[in-house]
Protein backbone atom coordinates (compact mmCIF):
# COMPACT_ATOMS: atom_id res chain seq x y z
CA UNK A 1 0.00 0.00 0.00
CA UNK A 2 1.20 3.52 -0.73
CA UNK A 3 1.86 5.81 2.24
CA UNK A 4 -0.22 8.93 2.96
CA UNK A 5 1.08 12.00 1.13
CA UNK A 6 1.84 15.20 3.01
CA UNK A 7 1.05 18.02 0.59
CA UNK A 8 1.51 21.75 1.16
CA UNK A 9 0.55 24.88 -0.79
CA UNK A 10 2.69 27.97 -0.29
CA UNK A 11 2.35 31.73 -0.80
CA UNK A 12 5.93 33.03 -0.99
CA UNK A 13 6.78 36.70 -0.66
CA UNK A 14 8.01 37.94 -4.02
CA UNK A 15 10.72 40.33 -5.21
CA UNK A 16 9.97 40.81 -8.92
CA UNK A 17 12.76 39.54 -11.21
CA UNK A 18 14.98 38.56 -8.24
CA UNK A 19 15.37 34.79 -8.60
CA UNK A 20 17.92 34.54 -5.79
CA UNK A 21 15.70 36.30 -3.23
CA UNK A 22 12.65 34.37 -4.35
CA UNK A 23 14.48 31.03 -4.25
CA UNK A 24 15.50 31.84 -0.66
CA UNK A 25 11.85 32.55 0.22
CA UNK A 26 10.81 29.26 -1.41
CA UNK A 27 13.50 27.39 0.52
CA UNK A 28 12.29 28.84 3.82
CA UNK A 29 8.71 27.75 3.13
CA UNK A 30 9.84 24.27 2.09
CA UNK A 31 11.65 23.95 5.42
CA UNK A 32 8.57 25.22 7.29
CA UNK A 33 6.04 23.07 5.44
CA UNK A 34 6.97 19.62 6.72
CA UNK A 35 5.57 18.13 3.51
CA UNK A 36 6.63 15.67 0.85
CA UNK A 37 5.32 17.92 -1.94
CA UNK A 38 5.15 21.73 -1.75
CA UNK A 39 3.32 23.62 -4.51
CA UNK A 40 4.08 27.26 -5.39
CA UNK A 41 2.22 29.82 -7.57
CA UNK A 42 2.49 30.60 -11.27
CA UNK A 43 5.85 32.23 -12.16
CA UNK A 44 6.73 32.16 -8.47
CA UNK A 45 10.50 32.43 -8.96
CA UNK A 46 10.36 35.64 -11.03
CA UNK A 47 7.03 37.17 -10.14
CA UNK A 48 4.41 37.69 -12.83
CA UNK A 49 6.76 39.65 -15.08
CA UNK A 50 6.22 38.47 -18.64
CA UNK A 51 9.60 39.76 -19.83
CA UNK A 52 11.60 37.97 -17.12
CA UNK A 53 14.49 35.93 -18.58
CA UNK A 54 14.01 32.22 -19.15
CA UNK A 55 15.38 30.17 -16.24
CA UNK A 56 17.69 27.25 -16.96
CA UNK A 57 17.28 24.06 -14.94
CA UNK A 58 20.95 24.26 -13.90
CA UNK A 59 20.55 27.83 -12.62
CA UNK A 60 22.97 28.21 -9.64
CA UNK A 61 20.50 30.43 -7.79
CA UNK A 62 18.24 27.41 -7.33
CA UNK A 63 20.87 25.56 -5.27
CA UNK A 64 19.52 26.87 -1.97
CA UNK A 65 16.06 25.53 -2.84
CA UNK A 66 17.48 22.13 -3.78
CA UNK A 67 19.35 22.12 -0.45
CA UNK A 68 16.10 22.76 1.45
CA UNK A 69 14.45 19.92 -0.44
CA UNK A 70 17.37 17.63 0.38
CA UNK A 71 17.17 18.52 4.06
CA UNK A 72 13.42 17.84 4.26
CA UNK A 73 12.90 15.12 1.67
CA UNK A 74 10.56 17.43 -0.23
CA UNK A 75 9.72 17.93 -3.87
CA UNK A 76 8.97 21.59 -4.67
CA UNK A 77 6.80 22.47 -7.67
CA UNK A 78 7.69 26.03 -8.62
CA UNK A 79 6.76 28.46 -11.39
CA UNK A 80 9.21 30.04 -13.85
CA UNK A 81 9.63 31.05 -17.48
CA UNK A 82 11.37 28.14 -19.22
CA UNK A 83 12.77 27.57 -22.68
CA UNK A 84 12.83 24.69 -25.16
CA UNK A 85 13.89 24.58 -28.81
CA UNK A 86 14.07 28.36 -29.03
CA UNK A 87 10.61 28.94 -27.57
CA UNK A 88 9.62 30.27 -24.14
CA UNK A 89 6.89 28.78 -21.96
CA UNK A 90 5.25 29.47 -18.62
CA UNK A 91 6.60 26.42 -16.89
CA UNK A 92 6.49 24.35 -13.75
CA UNK A 93 9.78 23.06 -12.38
CA UNK A 94 10.15 20.13 -10.02
CA UNK A 95 13.01 20.78 -7.60
CA UNK A 96 14.40 18.16 -5.24
CA UNK A 97 17.74 17.07 -3.80
CA UNK A 98 19.02 16.23 -7.30
CA UNK A 99 18.27 19.67 -8.80
CA UNK A 100 15.56 21.06 -11.08
CA UNK A 101 13.74 19.78 -14.14
CA UNK A 102 10.86 21.08 -16.26
CA UNK A 103 7.80 18.92 -15.65
CA UNK A 104 5.01 20.95 -17.26
CA UNK A 105 4.40 23.84 -19.67
CA UNK A 106 1.19 25.89 -19.39
CA UNK A 107 -1.23 24.83 -22.12
CA UNK A 108 -3.80 27.63 -22.01
CA UNK A 109 -2.07 31.00 -22.03
CA UNK A 110 -3.91 34.32 -21.99
CA UNK A 111 -3.81 36.62 -25.01
CA UNK A 112 -1.28 38.85 -23.26
CA UNK A 113 0.93 35.89 -22.31
CA UNK A 114 0.78 34.50 -25.85
CA UNK A 115 2.66 37.54 -27.14
CA UNK A 116 5.79 35.99 -25.62
CA UNK A 117 5.03 32.46 -24.47
CA UNK A 118 4.14 29.43 -26.56
CA UNK A 119 1.45 27.08 -25.29
CA UNK A 120 2.44 23.68 -24.00
CA UNK A 121 1.04 20.84 -26.06
CA UNK A 122 0.31 18.07 -23.57
CA UNK A 123 -0.81 17.43 -19.99
CA UNK A 124 1.61 16.04 -17.45
CA UNK A 125 1.52 13.71 -14.46
CA UNK A 126 4.15 13.12 -11.77
CA UNK A 127 4.35 9.94 -9.70
CA UNK A 128 5.43 10.64 -6.10
CA UNK A 129 5.48 7.71 -3.67
CA UNK A 130 2.72 5.99 -5.62
CA UNK A 131 0.54 9.12 -5.84
CA UNK A 132 -0.16 10.37 -9.37
CA UNK A 133 -0.21 14.16 -9.46
CA UNK A 134 -1.70 15.99 -12.46
CA UNK A 135 -0.19 19.42 -13.14
CA UNK A 136 -1.76 22.73 -14.17
CA UNK A 137 -0.97 26.44 -14.28
CA UNK A 138 -3.61 29.10 -13.61
CA UNK A 139 -5.89 29.47 -16.67
CA UNK A 140 -5.58 25.74 -17.36
CA UNK A 141 -7.81 25.15 -14.33
CA UNK A 142 -10.69 27.05 -15.96
CA UNK A 143 -10.66 24.92 -19.11
CA UNK A 144 -12.69 21.73 -18.51
CA UNK A 145 -10.84 19.88 -21.26
CA UNK A 146 -7.54 20.38 -19.44
CA UNK A 147 -8.70 18.65 -16.28
CA UNK A 148 -10.41 15.94 -18.32
CA UNK A 149 -7.28 15.19 -20.37
CA UNK A 150 -5.08 15.24 -17.28
CA UNK A 151 -7.35 13.03 -15.19
CA UNK A 152 -7.64 10.60 -18.11
CA UNK A 153 -3.94 9.86 -17.58
CA UNK A 154 -4.89 8.45 -14.18
CA UNK A 155 -4.39 10.95 -11.37
CA UNK A 156 -5.13 11.08 -7.66
CA UNK A 157 -4.64 14.83 -7.27
CA UNK A 158 -4.79 17.85 -9.60
CA UNK A 159 -2.19 20.47 -8.59
CA UNK A 160 -2.00 24.04 -9.87
CA UNK A 161 0.11 27.14 -9.41
CA UNK A 162 -2.17 30.13 -9.91
CA UNK A 163 -2.43 33.89 -9.60
CA UNK A 164 -5.58 35.95 -9.11
CA UNK A 165 -6.34 39.61 -8.49
CA UNK A 166 -8.21 40.33 -5.23
CA UNK A 167 -11.44 40.96 -7.15
CA UNK A 168 -11.26 37.39 -8.45
CA UNK A 169 -10.37 35.80 -5.13
CA UNK A 170 -13.24 33.30 -5.34
CA UNK A 171 -12.18 31.90 -8.72
CA UNK A 172 -9.56 29.32 -7.62
CA UNK A 173 -11.94 27.73 -5.11
CA UNK A 174 -14.79 27.66 -7.63
CA UNK A 175 -12.56 25.91 -10.12
CA UNK A 176 -11.11 23.55 -7.54
CA UNK A 177 -14.55 22.47 -6.34
CA UNK A 178 -15.69 21.89 -9.92
CA UNK A 179 -12.69 19.75 -10.80
CA UNK A 180 -13.04 17.74 -7.59
CA UNK A 181 -16.78 17.22 -8.03
CA UNK A 182 -16.46 16.29 -11.70
CA UNK A 183 -13.50 13.94 -11.47
CA UNK A 184 -13.46 12.82 -7.82
CA UNK A 185 -9.81 13.70 -7.26
CA UNK A 186 -7.98 15.79 -4.68
CA UNK A 187 -7.28 19.35 -5.84
CA UNK A 188 -4.61 21.76 -4.58
CA UNK A 189 -3.89 25.32 -5.70
CA UNK A 190 -1.01 27.55 -4.65
CA UNK A 191 -1.95 31.18 -5.21
CA UNK A 192 0.20 34.31 -5.00
CA UNK A 193 -0.43 36.67 -2.08
CA UNK A 194 0.81 40.24 -1.84
CA UNK A 195 2.89 41.75 -4.63
CA UNK A 196 3.67 39.53 -7.61
CA UNK A 197 5.08 42.18 -9.94
CA UNK A 198 4.09 45.12 -12.06
CA UNK A 199 1.03 43.43 -13.58
CA UNK A 200 -0.39 42.37 -10.21
CA UNK A 201 0.92 44.49 -7.31
CA UNK A 202 -1.89 42.98 -5.22
CA UNK A 203 -2.99 39.37 -5.39
CA UNK A 204 -5.66 37.27 -3.71
CA UNK A 205 -3.93 34.50 -1.77
CA UNK A 206 -6.36 31.85 -0.57
CA UNK A 207 -4.26 28.80 -1.47
CA UNK A 208 -5.92 25.56 -0.51
CA UNK A 209 -6.43 21.82 -0.70
CA UNK A 210 -9.82 20.22 -1.41
CA UNK A 211 -10.96 16.64 -0.93
CA UNK A 212 -12.40 14.61 -3.82
CA UNK A 213 -15.90 15.54 -2.64
CA UNK A 214 -15.04 19.25 -3.00
CA UNK A 215 -14.79 20.13 0.69
CA UNK A 216 -11.77 22.18 1.79
CA UNK A 217 -9.28 20.54 4.12
CA UNK A 218 -6.67 23.34 4.32
CA UNK A 219 -6.88 27.03 3.40
CA UNK A 220 -4.41 29.89 3.58
CA UNK A 221 -5.35 33.51 4.15
CA UNK A 222 -4.41 36.55 2.10
CA UNK A 223 -0.88 37.23 3.36
CA UNK A 224 2.44 36.36 1.71
CA UNK A 225 4.57 33.89 3.63
CA UNK A 226 1.71 31.53 4.51
CA UNK A 227 1.92 27.78 3.92
CA UNK A 228 -0.75 25.20 4.75
CA UNK A 229 -0.57 21.42 4.75
CA UNK A 230 -2.90 18.48 4.24
CA UNK A 231 -2.49 14.71 4.42
CA UNK A 232 -3.82 12.76 1.44
CA UNK A 233 -4.91 9.22 2.28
Amino acid sequence: MRPPLALAVAQPPCVPYDVEANAAAHAALVRAAGARVVVFPELSLTGYELDAPVLATDEPRLAQLAEACAATGALALVGAPVGDAGRAYIGMLAVDATGARVVYRKMFTTETEAARFAAGDEPAVLDVDGWRLGLAVCRDTGVPAHAARTVALGVDCYLAGVLQAPDDAAVPEERARLVAATHRVWVATASFAGNSGSHYPRTAGGSGVWRPDGTPVARAGTEPGEVVRAILR
